[in-house]
């Protein structure tokens, strides 16, 4: 399938779904404030299993190990041999799919990010987390504020059990909710400056495989202008993690805010 075949069935979910859509995307649960929707079959099931199947090798990943995650990630989808993840990606951040998603939430003067500033490809194997974190408040230039989050996964036969969930936490992180990252499961959040949210480890030996695309503007979720750097801490329970999290935090926000640089532009998908 063709960019603009793949957006028609996006959109055509959407749409079908957009009344149920835009009354979930508000959060019903007391603890947790992060607004979100969840689009289960968002593309043909076997379309979904060749874009697995073309992920990246193992030796073209980024691979991150720290306190904060394990998992691999890449950016570069044009210069992959199969075009599918690229063309995946330039649907999810077609005019047209922004259209409806801004519809469904709300959200006026949305924009895509065709250079995936972190985004693009994730890949996480046995042992691989992600800790929770809040997302960088802006783009690579950090001239637009970062509004929603889109996670399309694509790991068959994936469950539960396995780990690799997506959570979404409250503005404590003590408590969370669970959102399994099922196949072909499109789940789309708000991104705010409380918007805690992470990934549980993977205990099964599988290759849990997502597409993450944001959308941006130029108004402050807030109003008044702000940043911040990705931003983590540790689990409940984790006290060393939460301890050095907030000094970390504390640190790469006070080195980034004097120079005002942004990192990762070499690992970033290129455009002509």
């Amino acid at each position: 399938m063709n960019k603009q075949e793949i957006t028609d069935l996006i959109v055509e979910r959407l749409v079908t779904n957009k009344e149920h859509l835009t009354r979930t995307f508000p959060s019903d649960n007391p603890h947790i404030k992060t607004k979100y929707f969840v689009l289960d079959d968002l593309l043909p099931a076997e379309f979904v299993m060749e874009i697995f199947k073309n992920f990246p090798q193992e030796s073209q990943y980024f691979f991150r190990d720290t306190f904060r995650e394990r998992k691999y990630t890449f950016a570069k989808l044009n210069e992959l041999e199969n075009p599918i993840t690229d063309v995946v990606t330039d649907a999810l951040q077609s005019l047209e799919v922004i259209r409806e998603i801004s519809e469904i939430t709300q959200l006026s003067s949305l924009e895509g990010d065709p250079s995936l500033y972190a985004g693009g490809l994730s890949r996480m194997d046995q042992t691989h987390f992600l800790n929770p974190h809040i997302d960088n408040s802006h783009d690579g230039e950090r001239e637009r504020y970062r509004r929603l989050n889109l996670l399309f996964y694509v790991t068959p036969d994936i469950d539960e059990k396995d780990g690799g969930n997506f959570e979404l936490w409250d503005d404590r992180v003590t408590t969370l909710f669970k959102i399994p990252s099922k196949f072909n499961r499109l789940v789309v959040m708000e991104t705010t400056k409380s918007s805690w949210h992470s990934v549980d480890p993977v205990i099964s030996d599988i290759q849990r495989c997502c597409l993450s695309n944001y959308y941006f503007s130029n108004e402050s979720p807030t109003s008044n202008d702000y940043y911040h750097v990705t931003s983590f801490i540790g689990r409940p329970g984790q006290t060393f993690q939460r301890t050095y999290g907030r000094v970390d935090n504390f640190l790469r926000q006070f080195i980034a805010s004097k120079l005002g640089i942004s990192r990762g532009h070499n690992r970033l998908r290129h455009r002509d």
